[in-house]
């Protein structure tokens, strides 16, 4: 196996975990903050150095040994922090397998999360539950009122009876045992262990269970370390969520880095976008992940004050592929007089079913990205066989039908081939084997992951434009974020930016796009109903045959905030979008408006027989004539 070390000295590790322990030990990081809380406490931001941090995954895993058996599973319901870090580390040195999950409040009856974390206790049947006291107390009380019947959300009726199930064990408890020993002998995950379930992002489909192997973490995080050149004098921040994909992996990245990473929680970044900026400015760092979708909000709220200094930043990371010029411009245009280095954005690539890292577009002799289509490109593939024999992670563009690999500038599926590969869903054999086994026509080479993403590659340089997904695309030619992006235009001071989803519905091209201003008069609703069809011809030659105007997050985003189009479309054949108007427009002119809460009323005081018509047609193509495979039903 071939590693990228930066010492001989010091050879990398088959699993993260086993760096920690080597950096503990060393005189010069043994007192070096590894992970730095910058959300201000009683006494200031906190910090574990990597001696504080070895002795405490040291004596937690400890403890969980004693009470759990190597391979179990368990849920980890804590929020953001160092604790968090703390337990997911230990939970890897105990060879246990880790469930991390936003901890839903379990007071609020009608709380979304509380469907997910259902859903993740019946699919994982975890062994055991790390939460605190205070938490674990919640969720007995949860079960008593269910006992009691004075719980009555139907949609959550199952949850208190999993909460009873479990068996809970407090993170008090574990964090005061603070004796610490050294290893004798390495009794954690090995390389070919499951050590974490993480979910996918639930974009295109209802999240999935993903099996993630100690080696295969570690490759990938590797991989990352040497696309972004980090090393230990590397500074990270990141505010991204601590518990799947790329907040999960900067933790890993950190460690195999040596390096030193700044956290903070998404509820902190989303009140105040202006704090990761000044993280960058206190902290001097030099690398930080953040989603594409989140530039604009920085670019409102973020500014305004000449304390900024952003130039010691190396790799501004962009996540959330397609990456649209227009946000990156206009994102690096305000922050350039804060000293903001344009060569350090680092347009890349991830997904969970490949730990998180895929690629970057990004390489340290610097220079511009070529454009196409507005986007810029997610990676930089081979051009000579001495590049493709140093790259570990093959990418290639697949037709979806014939599964032959296509000529560059023709786009098809994107298919990875890596060490770092997740080893399938859970419980999901069909969908395994179709996702983690696809196979190039007429050629024996191994196994690839198929990602569900639409790409193409472009020009003699060889950049991969990451154009959507398989799934969305509507029909057949065109990507929705082009339909969305040019319906926010027509009335950006009106619309919400970002909070837009177009799809396909019954063969009609469906645009639901969430208004600023409620207040709206009837008129007003309808003149942006008829400009978002007017430039959505204009710009992408497709028309629309319905507009809804709907009600602040009637727009179903995923935890990290990407569009869910597929669950936008669900809610609007269910008619439970929020909605203010929704206009159909006829092909003969004939244009029908219902507004607010009369869309569905109206359509109940149809005739039944025409309702049951339309019914029973929708029903027949959902179950009929839905060619879509296995993966995107799920």
């Amino acid at each position: 196996m071939s590693y990228e070390n930066y010492d001989p000295s010091f050879p990398d590790q088959p699993v993260v975990d086993l760096y920690l322990p080597i950096w503990a030990r060393l005189p010069a990081f043994r007192h070096k903050p590894a992970f730095i809380w910058a959300e201000d406490g009683p006494a200031g931001p906190s910090f574990l150095t990597y001696a504080q941090l070895n002795s405490a995954v040291h004596s937690i895993s400890s403890a969980l040994s004693q009470s759990l058996h190597k391979g179990d599973t368990v849920v980890i319901l804590c929020e953001p922090g160092l604790e968090l870090v703390e337990i997911i580390f230990a939970c890897q040195r105990a060879g246990l397998i880790a469930v991390p999950v936003t901890p839903p409040h379990l007071s609020l009856a009608n709380n979304h999360n509380h469907h997910y974390l259902v859903r993740v206790l019946s699919q994982t049947k975890p062994s055991a539950a790390l939460a605190t006291r205070s938490y674990i107390r919640n969720a007995g009380a949860l079960s008593a009122t269910k006992k009691g019947g004075e719980y009555s959300s139907s949609n959550s009726s199952r949850l208190p009876k999993l909460l009873e199930q479990l068996r809970w064990i407090a993170t008090e408890d574990l964090t005061a045992q603070s004796e610490h020993c050294e290893m004798s002998r390495y009794e954690g995950c090995r390389a070919n262990d499951i050590y974490l379930i993480q979910y996918t992002s639930g974009a295109t489909a209802i999240p999935k269970p993903v099996l993630v192997t100690a080696g295969a973490a570690a490759h990938n995080v590797r991989a990352a370390r040497r696309s972004y050149d980090l090393h230990p004098n590397s500074m990270i921040a990141s505010w991204l969520p601590q518990y799947h994909d790329c907040g999960l992996m900067f933790l890993l990245l950190t460690i195999v880095s040596g390096a030193t990473c700044v956290l903070a929680s998404p509820r902190t970044f989303v009140a105040r976008p202006r704090m990761w900026l000044e993280m960058i400015t206190e902290y001097k760092v030099t690398c930080t992940p953040v989603p594409s979708f989140a530039l604009p909000l920085v670019v409102r709220r973020g500014g305004g004050s000449s304390c900024l200094n952003l130039g010691t930043l190396k790799n501004l990371i962009i996540i959330n592929e397609p990456i649209v010029k227009a946000s990156i411009d206009e994102f690096v245009r305000v922050f350039l007089p804060f000293r903001l280095n344009p060569s350090s954005i680092s347009p890349s690539y991830g997904l969970a079913e490949n730990c998180t890292f895929v690629s970057t577009a990004w390489r340290s002799e610097g220079g511009g990205f070529p454009i196409h289509k507005n986007l810029l490109p997610s990676a930089k593939l081979p051009t000579s066989r001495e590049e493709m024999l140093e790259e570990d992670i093959e990418i290639t563009v697949v037709n979806e039908e014939t599964h032959e690999p296509v000529d560059d500038g023709v786009e098809g599926e994107i298919w990875i081939s890596s060490p770092g590969t997740a080893l399938g869903y859970l419980d999901h054999p069909s969908l395994t084997r179709e996702v983690f086994n696809g196979r190039l026509r007429g050629r024996v080479a191994g196994c690839y992951v198929r990602t569900g993403d639409r790409g193409v590659v472009a020009g003699k340089e060889r950049y991969l434009y990451v154009m959507g997904r398989c799934s969305d695309i509507i029909k057949s030619v065109v990507h929705p974020h082009y339909v969305e992006t040019a319906a926010y235009g027509s009335c950006p001071r009106m619309l919400r930016p970002g909070c837009l989803a177009a799809f396909e519905h019954l063969g009609v091209v469906t645009v639901v796009a969430e208004v600023l201003k409620p207040e709206l008069e009837s008129n007003a609703l309808v003149r942006i109903c008829e400009g978002i069809r007017s430039a959505v011809w204009e710009e992408e030659r497709v028309e629309v045959g319905v507009v809804v105007l709907a009600k602040s997050r009637s727009v179903p985003k995923t935890t990290s905030g990407k569009i869910q189009r597929w669950a936008a479309k669900y809610a609007f054949e269910r008619d439970e979008l929020k909605e203010f108007v929704r206009m159909q427009f006829g092909e003969d002119g004939c244009n029908s408006t219902v507004f607010g809460d009369s869309v569905y009323g109206k359509r109940v005081r149809e005739s039944s027989k025409g309702r049951a018509v339309a019914e029973e047609e929708r029903q027949g193509i959902l179950l009929a004539g839905n060619r879509l495979s296995l993966q995107s039903s799920l």
